[in-house]
């Protein structure tokens, strides 16, 4: 008998383990935009007539090797704490190998002028990796004779939102080492408890209440109904707002936008994960609404475009 006590007593502390475990965000760390622009490692690009500038991340790499061993040391950090990570250079890695033919496709001449290409590479990073945090990390060695510091800036990010949930700042103390992993490691440490405790804090209030995302479905133009159309005694635009309702997490989004041309739904919170513990994101949950859409009575094709992790368009009456 207390042979089986202490067998189930351990199957309970590694169910308990593995469920705390599988609670904790998965981080991805980048350096911040302005640390990227400030040092010249950027593309530009022509956004309808404006100029906009973008991190090159492999550029980043390629010429300053400290951005590697910062990474590496931040992602040490996290990884001690439990933290699933995803890292950076083997992200651009693995886009590079596995997406170069899309990737080329895309650099047609009426992508180039409209910068298509410089702003889905971020989606693509996201995309790829997945995860739930960014953290952002931007750095500055102070000097003073023999004496160097390091000021920081660390950011969390929703990855689905963009939207800020942890932050911290600091400068460590000065030494006369020239180690700046080592110098950026002692910075840190006096505030990632406090780090750590937001972005808990944000990962459980998402398990609670569901992963915010938006969702816009426009018209095609050639598409012979709209959003007004009526099907049965209902217009088309409530019975989409119900559909909502009824798959979000407590019936929770805002109706933004409603016109017979276009749709926008914000704040709509999702679950995390489906019934085969899938993470769900904004793609998969706007496939479902697009089967939705493909059934009786309705019968509508719709195009699915995602803009990251969090954002998805659905293009009614077009393939």
């Amino acid at each position: 008998m207390k042979k089986l006590f202490n067998i189930l007593l351990l199957l309970l502390f590694l169910t308990i383990e593995g469920y705390t475990q599988a609670k904790k965000p998965t981080i991805m760390v980048l350096p911040s935009r302005q640390w990227c622009i400030s040092r010249g490692y950027f593309t530009s690009f022509d956004n309808f007539g404006a100029i906009e500038k973008v991190p090159d991340y492999q550029k980043a790499f390629d010429e300053n090797p400290n951005l590697l061993l910062v990474i590496s040391k931040i992602n040490t950090l996290f990884g001690d704490r439990g933290y699933p990570l995803k890292d950076l250079s083997q992200t651009l890695s693995s886009i590079s190998k596995g997406n170069a033919e899309d990737m080329a496709l895309s650099m047609d001449r009426e992508s180039a002028g409209k910068g298509g290409l410089a702003e889905s590479l971020f989606d693509k990073i996201r995309n790829t990796a997945k995860a739930d945090i960014l953290i952002e990390i931007q750095w500055t060695v102070n000097s003073s004779g023999p004496q160097k510091s390091v000021t920081y800036i660390m950011r969390g990010l929703d990855a689905y939102t963009d939207k800020q949930v942890a932050g911290a700042e600091g400068t460590g103390p000065s030494s006369i080492s020239s180690d700046l992993p080592a110098q950026l490691e002692e910075a840190v440490l006096q505030h990632i408890d406090n780090f750590n405790a937001r972005l808990q804090s944000h990962f459980d209030e998402l398990f609670a209440n569901g992963r915010e995302i938006k969702i816009e479905l426009r018209r095609d133009a050639k598409w012979a109904k709209n959003f007004e159309s009526e099907f049965g005694s209902e217009e088309l635009s409530f019975l989409i707002e119900d559909w909502i309702a009824k798959n979000s997490v407590k019936g929770r989004f805002t109706t933004d936008e409603a016109t017979e041309n276009k749709l926008v739904f914000s704040q709509v919170r999702i679950p995390m994960y489906d019934d085969n513990q899938r993470a769900i994101d904004a793609r998969s949950y706007g496939r479902n609404l697009q089967r939705f859409l493909r059934a009786a009575p309705f019968n509508i094709e719709a195009k699915i475009v995602t803009k990251g992790l969090g954002y998805v368009q659905l293009i009614c009456g077009q393939k």
